[in-house]
């Protein structure tokens, strides 16, 4: 091993002795801003979102970009200290495990009775300002999302304050699965802690996939509403 080598083990060391540090760029970041690595029994690389299994961690800032940065330069097998399987497609299955995550919060939510869906009850609650932020199906047409901004920008005209966020993270069938109908191209989430779940998934699923969160639409993330 050469200096620079060992240097940078150094580095990884301290990076996983830190726990709110990422591997790549050695930046300490909130712990919401990281996602956890840990290798199984078996060798297999597990994203530990909710930072909760045993064993050595690492920490990757939660962005595609970067964790292929650290795939690339094999950080994981060196901050982990041993060899591992499936790294090939980990990139793609975080991206899939973060769909199932926020598709798992509209469910609740659902639940919950925090997400009211249909173009026309989206609309009211936009106006009446009940609504924290809105998600539209991915490959709905442009059309309806740009009626639902105009009542967005018009509750944040009257109060003064700035449009609830939009999403278009998930498609139409990932939605309807998850609403348990096939028909919701829109829906308002509203007030209460699965609501705010729900937004939290969406935040991470869009920043993970390199958006700014909660611009999908024209939305402006700095208030979530009234």
């Amino acid at each position: 091993m050469d200096r620079m080598d060992g240097d940078e083990d150094r580095e990884l060391e301290e990076a996983v002795m830190n726990g709110r540090m990422c591997i790549v760029s050695r930046r300490s970041l909130p712990a919401d801003a990281l996602i956890r690595f840990v290798a199984a029994p078996d060798g297999q690389v597990v994203p530990d979102l909710k930072r909760r299994l045993p064993g050595r961690g690492a920490h990757v800032e939660a962005r595609r970009a970067v964790l292929e940065t650290a795939l690339k330069r094999k950080l994981l097998p060196r901050a982990l200290k041993r060899e591992l399987t499936g790294t090939e497609t980990l990139a793609d299955d975080l991206e899939a495990l973060l769909v199932r995550s926020a598709a798992g919060a509209l469910a609740l939510a659902r639940k919950a009775g925090q997400v009211t869906t249909g173009a026309a009850k989206v609309d009211i609650a936009l106006r009446a300002g009940k609504a924290l932020a809105v998600l539209h199906a991915a490959d709905g047409a442009a059309d309806g999302v740009r009626k639902l901004d105009g009542a967005r920008h018009a509750r944040a005209h009257e109060t003064g304050g700035r449009p609830v966020p939009a999403y278009q993270t998930l498609t139409a069938t990932e939605i309807g699965l998850a609403m348990g109908d096939h028909n919701v191209i829109h829906a308002a989430i509203l007030p209460g802690g699965a609501g705010v779940a729900l937004i939290e998934r969406l935040v991470a699923l869009e920043t993970y996939r390199g958006a700014s969160a909660g611009t999908s639409t024209e939305a402006d993330t700095g208030n979530p509403g009234p």
